[in-house]
Order: structure tokens, then sequence, then C-alpha cells
């Protein structure tokens, strides 16, 4: 069976130096990644810029005001969705807000402010290990790793 394709927009969102993450909640109708902790983000409509694709993700699910920043990761992962094989590949973003009081939507339901170097301690989906080992060293080589 041939893959779906889907562009998707991630945001590492940053108020005074913490990453948030929110936890998908059993609720979520795609249930991939139940009880573990993802960043803000989804997938790009058809029609629709990237920018204001991200920026209605981030208001969906959080409720939050943000400034995107630049782009820090590309990466891709292919999950099974519904026995129906998905491939994703997403952008990831710094964005920066001035509030930290997150309302969230049915997707998820717990967030958590987190010291982007403590990430491992936390129960991430796994495609984020590579987009926190990304943010963390943003600021030197922007070459993309394959995997």
């Amino acid at each position: 069976m041939e893959p779906k394709l889907f562009v998707a927009m991630k945001a590492f969102i940053v108020h005074d130096g913490k990453v948030l993450i929110l936890r998908e909640s059993p609720k979520d109708t795609e249930r991939t990644n139940v009880g573990k902790y993802d960043v803000v983000g989804g997938r790009v409509k058809l029609g629709q810029r990237f920018d204001e694709s991200l920026l209605r993700e981030i208001h969906e699910e959080t409720g939050l005001a943000v400034k995107i920043g630049k782009p820090f990761h590309v990466d891709e992962w292919r999950p099974v969705v519904r026995g129906e094989p998905w491939q994703i590949v997403a952008a990831f973003f710094e964005c920066s807000t001035k509030s930290d009081a997150v309302t969230l939507s049915d997707e998820h339901d717990d967030y958590r402010w987190i010291d982007p170097h403590a990430y491992r301690s936390y129960p991430l989906i796994e495609n984020l290990t590579r987009a926190f080992d990304a943010y963390l060293t943003r600021e030197g080589s922007s070459e993309v790793q394959p995997h």
C-alpha cells in the first residue's frame, strides 16, 4: 500500500528558557502516541501557508500567541495510522511566547514547560529525540543528517 504523504509544522514554543510539551490524550482521534509527550504542531492544510498552519495549530492546541522564529530541523517519520501507512515530513521552528498560560484542546490532557536539556526525562514520542538534539545544537551545523 502506497503511504499517504503529509507536510507538518512543529513548534518548540519557548517561555523563560523552557520548551512546551503536550501529552496526547486518549480522546485524540488518531491515537498513535497516547500518553506520550509531543511538541505543538500538525499537518499543513492544502492551500494554507506553512506559517498560517503553524499559528492555527498553536492556537487550537494551546491558546497561546507566539512569534514564529527560525526553522532549526527537518525530519520525517512513517507511522501506521488505523492500518494505513503515512509518511510525514516536518519542519521544526523555534517560537517564543510571553505567556505560560496554556489552554489545552481535547487532543491533549497534560502539558509541561521543560528544561530542553532534560528532555530525556520525559516519555516523548520517538521522533522528538532528533529534534531536541537539533534544538540544543542549533547554533552549530545546519547540515541535515540522514538516518
